[in-house]
């Protein structure tokens, strides 16, 4: 576990802790620090920028179901200057190259047909260049495959609409064949234009409360962060993490042995009792959550700011 001897500390913004001259590399979350997934947050922009000024590494670290690429794009099309970041790594990203190469054991004694749970509204997930055949009948499937919760993939390459109920009833078949899952996005829920999405995290949960192996990819595990470490050529002592997720972000920076800030006007906000996005929560009902969750900050700010 990570100390946090700043939290009784106020911090106005993020120029306080780059003062400090302790960090080399921003690991930044995307969803909840940089935008709502439909705008950046006010100020978002311009504090990148100021960021970037100082020399500092930036690597978009994200449980996003899509490519790295993809999500630089993204960033790209919101307005943020895509030269500022070093690299991205999302959760998309590992499962897509985990698939490819086979070389981790338990990817390499896993089977090619899957059930594929991905998205419709949002844009469906590509499975291209993995060799990999969609089934829809779970007594051919080798394992699950979940991107997203909208849809269930077909053999042709289109998708389905599929309510919440309709995949969890597919996941209930799945747990009683004994088929392991991979969740490419733990996240449970996300905040956008505030209005919170379901996430495949939460079916990943469901298929745990069913028996089923889960294969987790992407934060809180280590080895996100370490990918992340490795595209700015730092060590964990040189990296600090920034995220609005207990649970995924100050937990897996706790876990990779690096520093935090929590900004808590994301997804905690409302658990927060917060009213506006840049409003601050006492450090009291920070420690309160950070307990709850397990989950220590080293720093919070409100918002993603210089």
């Amino acid at each position: 576990m990570i100390s946090s001897p700043h939290l009784s500390q106020p911090m106005n913004g993020l120029k306080d802790i780059v003062d400090t001259g302790n960090f080399k590399a921003w690991l930044l979350d995307q969803y909840g620090v940089l935008h709502d997934g439909k705008k950046p947050y006010p100020g978002a922009i311009s504090t990148l920028k100021n960021l970037a000024t100082t020399g500092a590494k930036i690597v978009v670290i994200s449980n996003s179901s899509r490519r790295a690429s993809t999500t630089i794009e993204k960033l790209k099309g919101l307005g943020f200057d895509p030269s500022f970041f070093t690299g991205a790594i999302t959760s998309g990203e590992l499962t897509h190259q985990s698939l490819q190469r086979r070389d981790d054991p338990w990817f390499a004694a896993l089977g090619r047909r899957c059930i594929h749970m991905t998205w419709k509204d949002r844009g469906a997930i590509s499975l291209e260049g993995l060799d990999l055949n969609v089934v829809e009948n779970v007594e051919e499937a080798d394992f699950v495959l979940a991107h997203g919760t909208e849809a269930l993939g077909l053999p042709s390459g289109d998708v389905t609409p599929m309510p919440l109920d309709g995949l969890e009833r597919i996941l209930e078949k799945s747990a009683a064949r004994g088929i392991p899952m991979i969740v490419a996005n733990p996240d449970y829920v996300t905040v956008e234009a505030n209005v919170f999405h379901i996430m495949p995290g939460t079916l990943a949960s469901k298929y745990e409360e069913l028996g089923g192996e889960v294969k987790w990819i992407g934060k809180p595990h280590k080895m996100i962060y370490e990918s992340a470490m490795a595209i700015a050529g730092v060590d964990p002592s040189e990296s600090i993490a920034v995220g609005d997720s207990l649970h995924h972000d100050i937990k897996g920076a706790n876990v990779a042995g690096i520093e935090s800030v929590f900004i808590t006007g994301g997804v905690h906000g409302v658990e927060l009792g917060l009213a506006s996005f840049d409003e601050t929560a006492s450090l009291d009902a920070v420690k309160t959550l950070a307990a709850k969750h397990n989950a220590f900050p080293s720093y919070v700010l409100s918002a993603f700011k210089w």
